[in-house]
């Protein structure tokens, strides 16, 4: 069975893109019993899970993830939390379900949702950043949000940009990219028609608007979108491309600086090889004769 994708709410499992995408699965459940049992039957079923949570979710959430993996002793349960909006978290989840049917170990799968994210374009349309702390906003743009019929463009990953609509342009991805748009309480035309033309995506599709993005972008007043990768090719050769490294902590397979399961960083070259010297010195002092110095 393939690794299990988890994330928070119901709302942040999209529809898959084909029949060979499995679903996701809801993590944590109501009480931290039901939390237990379930997570004790994803790790039974599927081997190993991996839990996405937005980096910025409640914190009663990531301490009853905790608490699970703490009360289950397990090493098979990665909690990734990630800075990115919930519809761009989203995105993510839905490119990881993707992999999971591939020929990629646990760890590489886990690890492999930093680099992912890196090429995840998520933003939102607003009609006020009044409340906006999670992209850095000057006074000038906190001035305007009080003007009648204002309207901001705002990409919070990969690189933080706000723009005024009709004035400036956000930066778009420069390779083939499908867009999700999730409507708020602002008709979502620009980001359709005018948006992604711009980036020249491949592919729109609409979704419900996430119950956390409210909270994360300050109001209700939006449209959220979200722009990757969705060839699972594309996806493979990315993640595959990456030289694979072996944790030395837990041993799995990993991509990147940082294990995704007991989140171990990757040792600098100088001490792996400081670790390697030693090890070689370590097996001549064992393979001396008895009594030889």
């Amino acid at each position: 069975m393939p690794t299990a994708i988890a994330v928070t709410s119901s709302d942040l499992v999209l529809p898959p893109h084909d029949r060979q995408t499995p679903p996701a699965a809801v993590q944590p459940l109501d009480t931290l019993e039901s939390s237990l049992t379930g997570m004790h039957a994803l790790i039974e079923q599927h081997g190993y899970v991996i839990a996405l949570y937005p980096a910025s979710t409640r914190g009663d959430v990531t301490r009853r993830l905790h608490a699970v993996r703490s009360v289950l002793e397990s090493d098979r349960i990665a909690l990734l939390g990630l800075d990115l909006p919930p519809l761009g978290l989203a995105l993510l989840a839905q490119q990881l379900r993707q992999l999971s049917v591939c020929d990629f170990s646990p760890g590489v799968l886990a690890s492999s949702a930093r680099l992912l994210a890196h090429y995840i374009y998520a933003g939102a349309l607003l009609n006020s950043v009044a409340k906006l702390d999670r992209v850095p906003v000057s006074l000038k743009s906190h001035a305007k949000s009080w003007v009648p019929g204002a309207q901001f463009a705002v990409l919070a990953t990969p690189r933080p940009q706000l723009v005024r609509v009709g004035q400036e342009e956000l930066t778009g991805p420069e390779f083939g990219t499908r867009m999700l748009v999730a409507p708020g309480q602002l008709p979502a035309e620009w980001v359709t028609g005018t948006l992604a033309p711009a980036w020249r995506v491949q592919s729109v599709g609409t979704v419900p608007l996430p119950a956390e993005s409210t909270r994360w972008w300050g109001t209700g007043k939006t449209v959220e979108f979200a722009a990757g990768l969705h060839d699972v090719s594309v996806l493979y050769q990315l993640v595959s491309s990456v030289r694979r490294e072996e944790c030395h902590w837990c041993g799995l397979e990993l991509i990147g600086d940082r294990c995704g399961f007991c989140t171990a960083p990757l040792p600098s070259p100088s001490s792996r090889e400081l670790s390697t010297a030693t090890g070689r010195a370590a097996s001549s002092v064992r393979a001396l004769p008895r009594g030889a110095t």
